[in-house]
């Protein structure tokens, strides 16, 4: 059994998230009236542990929270699957700002299946100095099932940001993960303005078998000559032109290439989605672990439809339920 950690050693990973990309942290350290990491309100920490209790239904057994991170009672909203907790996560602040290190940990016991969302939408805001991270952790059990599914990250022009989600899943365990990128305030004239973003998708095996290995990264903004109101240099490059991007991954047991046209399906009946809205590219995983969909498109909007789309298709297939509503807003 691993040693118990404690709190003055969790809050010191979380503050110091080790590698940081050079993009990332290439800005200015410090700037007059700015908060170092550290201070408070600026190392956000989230430990959840999920277990199934006697009646079947999975619980939200243990937490650890630390401002500006936090979540609420978890809710059992899906009418197919009533056993499977939805939580919320919540921030204290308005987003997050240079020196923000946030970091997320989640355990699934054996057979336990939980859901995991956002309030809104995460806004990286403007930093004249620093940078800001997060970090999240999933470790799946032996037949757990694992939905990470928050709600899009919108990248305001000057920002440098770099998110990490690292998994771990055996062969009998789901996980979903999902992603949605925003090229910013588009309404305000930032398109891709971002100093630096960085995210990254690792998944693993118990055993350390990589399954999927994942990296999107744009630079622009003011670190190459680009302010607020113009276009990055890496947009068309890296985005095709579209004002945003999805990604959803799906590891599951049984055959990938059904799962994977299942999931094509989703995109081409229309479902949720205009025709003509978005671009969607759908494949197998590395040795026929599961299934990964991309979708690029002209609005956040139809960008996430599609995801939500994709998702909810794979879920009936895997699980037998389709997507619940998660009653936001």
């Amino acid at each position: 059994m691993t040693a118990p950690v404690s709190r003055a050693d969790r809050l010191a990973r979380a503050a110091d998230p080790g590698h940081v990309s050079a993009v990332v942290a290439a800005g200015p350290a410090y700037a007059a009236g700015s908060l170092p990491v550290g201070s408070p309100g600026k190392v956000g920490v989230l430990d959840l542990d999920y277990r199934v209790d006697v009646e079947g239904r999975t619980v939200l057994a243990d937490r650890y929270q630390k401002s500006p991170l936090q979540v609420m009672r978890p809710l059992y909203v899906d009418p197919v699957l009533p056993h499977v907790p939805v939580t919320y996560l919540m921030s204290t602040g308005g987003g997050v700002v240079g020196g923000d290190r946030l970091d997320i940990d989640v355990r699934l016991a054996d057979r336990s299946h939980a859901m995991i969302t956002t309030q809104a939408a995460t806004r990286i805001h403007r930093m004249d100095a620093g940078f800001a991270t997060q970090d999240v952790t999933l470790t799946l059990g032996a037949g757990a099932v694992c939905e990470w599914v928050p709600d899009p990250l919108i990248p305001y022009a000057g920002s440098r940001f770099q998110q990490r989600l690292r998994a771990t899943v055996p062969e009998d365990a789901v996980l979903v993960v999902s992603d949605v990128l925003t090229a910013g305030r588009v309404a305000r004239g930032e398109r891709w303005a971002v100093d630096a973003l960085v995210s990254q998708v690792e998944i693993t095996r118990p055993d350390g078998t990589p399954m999927v290995v994942d990296t999107t990264r744009i630079v622009g903004g003011r670190g190459a000559g680009v302010g607020a109101g113009q276009t990055g240099p890496d947009d068309d490059m890296v985005t095709g032109g579209a004002d945003a991007i999805g990604t959803l991954f799906v590891l599951a047991p049984g055959p990938a290439a059904d799962l994977a046209a299942a999931m094509r399906a989703a995109i081409g009946s229309g479902v949720g989605v205009r025709r003509g809205e978005v671009r969607c590219g759908v494949s197998t995983l590395p040795e026929g672990c599961g299934a990964w969909s991309r979708v690029v498109g002209g609005s956040p909007e139809a960008v996430e439809a599609a995801v939500r789309a994709v998702w909810s298709a794979a879920r009936e297939h895997v699980l037998g339920a389709p997507a619940p509503e998660l009653r936001k807003g």
